[in-house]
Protein backbone atom coordinates (compact mmCIF):
# COMPACT_ATOMS: atom_id res chain seq x y z
CA UNK A 1 0.00 0.00 0.00
CA UNK A 2 1.25 3.26 -0.72
CA UNK A 3 1.67 5.02 2.20
CA UNK A 4 3.68 8.39 1.27
CA UNK A 5 0.67 10.25 -0.80
CA UNK A 6 -2.04 12.75 -0.30
CA UNK A 7 -4.26 10.42 1.29
CA UNK A 8 -1.95 10.17 4.21
CA UNK A 9 -0.53 12.61 7.39
CA UNK A 10 3.09 11.06 5.85
CA UNK A 11 5.15 13.38 8.38
CA UNK A 12 2.73 11.86 11.19
CA UNK A 13 2.83 8.27 9.66
CA UNK A 14 6.54 8.43 10.12
CA UNK A 15 6.66 9.75 13.71
CA UNK A 16 4.65 6.91 14.78
CA UNK A 17 7.14 4.69 13.00
CA UNK A 18 10.41 6.26 14.37
CA UNK A 19 8.65 6.31 17.79
CA UNK A 20 7.00 2.85 17.98
CA UNK A 21 10.25 0.97 16.43
CA UNK A 22 13.32 2.77 17.17
CA UNK A 23 15.73 0.31 15.27
CA UNK A 24 14.02 1.64 11.88
CA UNK A 25 15.34 5.33 12.31
CA UNK A 26 17.66 5.18 9.54
CA UNK A 27 14.95 4.79 7.53
CA UNK A 28 12.84 7.73 6.31
CA UNK A 29 9.21 8.69 3.86
CA UNK A 30 7.63 5.51 2.02
CA UNK A 31 10.58 3.38 2.90
CA UNK A 32 10.56 3.49 6.75
CA UNK A 33 6.76 3.32 6.28
CA UNK A 34 6.80 0.01 4.44
CA UNK A 35 9.45 -1.15 6.74
CA UNK A 36 7.14 -0.55 9.77
CA UNK A 37 4.21 -1.57 8.04
CA UNK A 38 5.84 -4.60 7.09
CA UNK A 39 6.50 -5.25 11.04
CA UNK A 40 2.72 -5.58 11.92
CA UNK A 41 2.66 -1.37 13.12
CA UNK A 42 -0.61 -0.48 11.92
CA UNK A 43 -0.81 2.86 9.48
CA UNK A 44 -4.15 2.92 8.47
CA UNK A 45 -5.36 5.95 11.26
CA UNK A 46 -3.24 8.35 9.12
CA UNK A 47 -5.43 8.20 6.36
CA UNK A 48 -6.70 11.71 6.22
CA UNK A 49 -9.55 13.05 8.06
CA UNK A 50 -9.85 16.66 7.17
CA UNK A 51 -12.58 16.96 4.84
CA UNK A 52 -15.16 15.10 6.91
CA UNK A 53 -17.66 17.80 7.34
CA UNK A 54 -17.68 17.49 11.42
CA UNK A 55 -14.14 17.67 10.98
CA UNK A 56 -13.55 20.87 9.00
CA UNK A 57 -16.30 22.78 11.26
CA UNK A 58 -13.89 22.13 14.02
CA UNK A 59 -11.02 23.30 12.14
CA UNK A 60 -12.81 26.00 11.19
CA UNK A 61 -13.56 27.03 14.63
CA UNK A 62 -9.72 26.39 16.10
CA UNK A 63 -8.51 28.22 13.60
CA UNK A 64 -10.27 31.46 14.38
CA UNK A 65 -9.81 31.12 18.04
CA UNK A 66 -5.85 30.86 17.20
CA UNK A 67 -4.54 28.90 20.32
CA UNK A 68 -1.06 28.77 21.28
CA UNK A 69 -1.73 25.75 23.64
CA UNK A 70 -4.78 23.57 22.78
CA UNK A 71 -5.37 20.16 24.80
CA UNK A 72 -7.13 17.66 23.24
CA UNK A 73 -9.26 15.43 25.51
CA UNK A 74 -9.82 11.59 24.22
CA UNK A 75 -7.89 11.58 21.22
CA UNK A 76 -8.27 8.05 20.29
CA UNK A 77 -7.18 7.13 16.93
CA UNK A 78 -6.57 10.80 15.97
CA UNK A 79 -9.76 11.52 13.56
CA UNK A 80 -9.32 14.97 14.95
CA UNK A 81 -5.82 15.12 16.43
CA UNK A 82 -4.02 14.97 13.28
CA UNK A 83 -5.52 17.05 11.10
CA UNK A 84 -5.31 19.35 13.80
CA UNK A 85 -1.95 19.26 14.26
CA UNK A 86 -1.26 19.05 10.49
CA UNK A 87 -3.60 22.75 10.07
CA UNK A 88 -2.21 24.32 13.42
CA UNK A 89 1.36 24.40 12.85
CA UNK A 90 1.32 27.29 15.76
CA UNK A 91 -0.39 25.14 18.58
CA UNK A 92 1.54 23.16 21.23
CA UNK A 93 -0.32 20.31 21.87
CA UNK A 94 -1.31 18.32 24.71
CA UNK A 95 -3.62 14.97 23.75
CA UNK A 96 -4.94 12.75 26.98
CA UNK A 97 -6.72 8.97 26.43
CA UNK A 98 -7.70 7.07 29.34
CA UNK A 99 -7.10 3.51 26.95
CA UNK A 100 -3.34 2.28 27.50
CA UNK A 101 -2.98 1.28 23.82
CA UNK A 102 -4.11 4.88 22.63
CA UNK A 103 -2.21 6.42 25.22
CA UNK A 104 0.57 4.57 24.29
CA UNK A 105 0.52 5.08 20.16
CA UNK A 106 0.03 9.24 20.90
CA UNK A 107 3.47 9.00 22.95
CA UNK A 108 4.84 7.21 20.17
CA UNK A 109 3.94 10.03 17.57
CA UNK A 110 5.09 12.77 20.07
CA UNK A 111 8.40 10.48 20.70
CA UNK A 112 9.13 9.77 17.02
CA UNK A 113 9.71 13.81 16.21
CA UNK A 114 6.73 15.86 17.12
CA UNK A 115 7.98 18.32 19.47
CA UNK A 116 5.08 20.11 20.03
CA UNK A 117 2.89 16.83 21.08
CA UNK A 118 2.38 15.87 24.57
CA UNK A 119 0.66 13.02 24.79
CA UNK A 120 -0.40 11.35 28.53
CA UNK A 121 -2.44 8.76 29.51
CA UNK A 122 -5.17 9.99 31.48
CA UNK A 123 -8.93 10.17 32.69
CA UNK A 124 -10.92 13.03 31.15
CA UNK A 125 -13.00 12.93 34.34
CA UNK A 126 -9.97 13.42 36.72
CA UNK A 127 -7.56 15.45 35.15
CA UNK A 128 -4.28 15.93 36.54
CA UNK A 129 -3.34 19.41 35.00
CA UNK A 130 -3.82 22.73 36.53
CA UNK A 131 -6.71 25.42 36.70
CA UNK A 132 -7.11 27.47 32.87
CA UNK A 133 -3.88 25.84 31.66
CA UNK A 134 -5.09 26.05 28.15
CA UNK A 135 -6.15 28.18 25.83
CA UNK A 136 -8.96 25.71 24.09
CA UNK A 137 -9.89 22.40 25.07
CA UNK A 138 -11.31 19.94 22.78
CA UNK A 139 -13.77 16.72 23.58
CA UNK A 140 -14.42 15.49 20.13
CA UNK A 141 -16.59 12.66 20.21
CA UNK A 142 -15.73 11.32 23.27
CA UNK A 143 -18.96 12.86 25.71
CA UNK A 144 -21.27 9.73 24.14
CA UNK A 145 -19.02 7.38 25.39
CA UNK A 146 -18.59 8.29 29.35
CA UNK A 147 -20.49 7.03 32.29
CA UNK A 148 -20.65 10.73 33.78
CA UNK A 149 -20.66 13.54 30.78
CA UNK A 150 -20.88 16.09 33.24
CA UNK A 151 -17.65 15.55 35.55
CA UNK A 152 -15.88 15.54 31.62
CA UNK A 153 -17.14 18.57 31.02
CA UNK A 154 -16.83 20.31 34.29
CA UNK A 155 -12.78 19.57 33.97
CA UNK A 156 -12.73 20.81 30.35
CA UNK A 157 -14.36 23.69 31.30
CA UNK A 158 -11.56 24.07 34.39
CA UNK A 159 -8.40 23.23 32.64
CA UNK A 160 -9.61 25.93 29.59
CA UNK A 161 -8.45 29.89 30.09
CA UNK A 162 -10.54 30.61 26.74
CA UNK A 163 -12.75 28.27 24.88
CA UNK A 164 -14.20 24.76 24.89
CA UNK A 165 -15.02 23.11 21.91
CA UNK A 166 -16.76 19.65 21.31
CA UNK A 167 -18.38 17.54 19.21
CA UNK A 168 -21.15 14.54 19.48
CA UNK A 169 -23.33 12.77 17.19
CA UNK A 170 -26.91 13.92 16.75
CA UNK A 171 -28.22 11.16 15.54
CA UNK A 172 -28.58 7.09 16.53
CA UNK A 173 -26.35 4.67 16.04
CA UNK A 174 -25.74 1.27 16.03
CA UNK A 175 -22.25 2.12 17.99
CA UNK A 176 -22.28 0.09 20.90
CA UNK A 177 -19.65 2.43 22.90
CA UNK A 178 -22.21 5.12 22.34
CA UNK A 179 -24.53 5.41 26.07
CA UNK A 180 -25.80 8.46 25.26
CA UNK A 181 -27.70 10.90 22.97
CA UNK A 182 -27.41 14.57 23.02
CA UNK A 183 -29.57 17.38 21.33
CA UNK A 184 -28.50 21.07 20.79
CA UNK A 185 -30.45 21.92 23.93
CA UNK A 186 -29.25 19.10 26.09
CA UNK A 187 -25.24 19.86 24.87
CA UNK A 188 -25.14 23.56 25.63
CA UNK A 189 -26.69 22.87 29.07
CA UNK A 190 -24.08 20.78 30.14
CA UNK A 191 -21.59 23.27 29.18
CA UNK A 192 -23.52 25.47 30.88
CA UNK A 193 -24.25 23.79 34.26
CA UNK A 194 -20.13 23.29 34.32
CA UNK A 195 -19.39 26.98 34.04
CA UNK A 196 -19.11 27.56 30.60
CA UNK A 197 -20.47 30.64 28.93
CA UNK A 198 -21.86 31.60 25.25
CA UNK A 199 -22.27 28.19 24.04
CA UNK A 200 -22.69 27.87 20.09
CA UNK A 201 -24.20 24.70 18.64
CA UNK A 202 -24.09 23.98 15.65
CA UNK A 203 -25.70 21.07 13.93
CA UNK A 204 -22.83 19.83 11.16
CA UNK A 205 -24.11 16.45 8.93
CA UNK A 206 -25.16 13.61 11.69
CA UNK A 207 -23.01 15.37 14.78
CA UNK A 208 -23.69 18.64 17.12
CA UNK A 209 -20.30 20.97 17.27
CA UNK A 210 -20.18 23.15 20.34
CA UNK A 211 -18.21 26.41 20.86
CA UNK A 212 -18.47 28.20 24.47
CA UNK A 213 -16.10 30.45 26.21
CA UNK A 214 -14.51 29.38 29.54
CA UNK A 215 -12.98 31.51 32.44
CA UNK A 216 -14.07 35.03 33.38
CA UNK A 217 -17.35 36.33 31.48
Amino acid sequence: MPYEDDRYYVELACAFARGSLPDLGALEGAALLEAAASRGLKLHKFKRSADLPRVRRVLGALQQLAPTTLLDVGSGRGVFLWPLLDELPGAAVTAIDEDPIRARDLEAVARGGVARLTARRMDAARMDLPDASFDVVTVLEVLEHVPDPAAVAREVVRVARGHVVASVPSEPDDNPEHVRLFDARSLAALFEAAGAHRPRVEKVRGHFVLVAAAGTP
